[in-house]
């Protein structure tokens, strides 16, 4: 009888069902493919993703995973696992930004454990734009960067900052046409596999969904960044955000005002003596982002037991 033999490793990628995988850097980092999961998963209602780390068993004829490691967090669309960090970019014109569209991605990563980052690409087109969408997200705590890769302004201080953020998993996420393949091509030269760039339209300011599938890339030992499907605002409708009362939590800009309104109960909406809406007034919370909140409240409020 062969001798079964077992490993771990992070699955990078899945297509038709067949994933493949990379073994640790200490174990020499190889990539395998075509590997098929256990049948069980399927009874179980469990699906591998992208990021899980994964248990293999060899029994002689080759790998196939078998069980699935404790998971950090784990997202539908893009279907990923123990994200680390999400780079959420938005483009200052060419697309013009979607309102609250970068807002509703941070509430989701505060959930789910993720470290959001706000990238503001094609600077050049408007500057002052891009440098204000930057300072509002600044201000309430994250890091956020302006760039253009067509005249080479912050992609390095990008890179950097990446480079600083060893032993991760992130991704690009953003709607098509706001320059994220474009980015990530600058970025990471390097990549095997280039991301195709779409156009786009001068009529309806959308691009071309170009990237098909979610792919891991190896940018240094354990270290990997994926690039993800296009999406729009309309996805994240399937995403279970979280309750009203969780709802001003997901914002770190609200914490130093929390539980000191006057109303115990107090929803941050409409209430006299409420400390945000105060904070807003004397523009300590940028408007942009109490706007989000005030539309996500909406979102959430009516939110039923069974539906969490």
């Amino acid at each position: 009888m062969a001798e079964i033999l077992e490993a771990r490793a992070k699955i990078i990628s899945c297509v038709g069902g067949k994933y493949t995988v990379a073994f640790p850097s200490c174990e020499g980092g190889r990539t395998v493919g075509n590997l098929a999961a256990k049948g069980a998963f399927r009874h179980e209602r469990i699906k591998p993703l992208p990021g899980d780390d994964v248990i293999l068993r060899d029994d002689g004829t080759g790998y196939f995973i078998t069980g699935i490691c404790g998971r950090k967090n784990s997202l539908i669309r893009p279907p990923l696992a123990n994200l680390d960090v999400l780079y959420i970019v938005t483009s200052c014109r060419t697309p013009a930004p979607v309102p609250g569209f970068a807002d509703k991605i941070t509430v989701i990563c505060e959930k789910n454990n993720i470290s959001p980052v706000i990238i503001v690409t094609k600077s050049e087109l408007d500057p002052d734009l891009a440098d204000r969408i930057t300072s509002v997200y600044r201000a309430c705590g994250y890091k956020a960067f302006s760039t253009s890769v067509e005249k080479s302004d912050g992609v390095d201080a990008l890179r950097e900052f990446i480079d600083g953020k060893r032993g991760t998993v992130s991704a690009f996420c953003g709607a098509s046409g706001v320059g994220k393949s474009t980015l990530m091509n600058a970025l990471f030269p390097e990549l095997p596999f280039r991301c195709e760039v779409g156009d786009v339209s001068r009529r309806i300011e959308r691009g071309k969904n170009t990237t098909r599938t979610v792919m891991l890339y190896r940018t240094a030992p354990d270290t990997y960044v994926a690039d993800t499907p296009g999406f729009s605002m309309l996805d994240f409708e399937r995403f279970d955000l979280c309750d009203k009362d969780e709802l001003p939590y997901m914002f770190p800009e609200f914490s130093r005002y929390l539980c000191r309104c006057k109303y115990t109960k107090c929803s941050h909406t409409k209430e006299d003596g409420c400390l945000i809406r105060e904070a807003v007034s004397r523009g300590e919370i940028p408007e942009s982002r109490y706007a989000s909140y005030l539309s996500l409240y909406e979102d959430v409020k009516n939110k039923k037991e069974w539906e969490k």
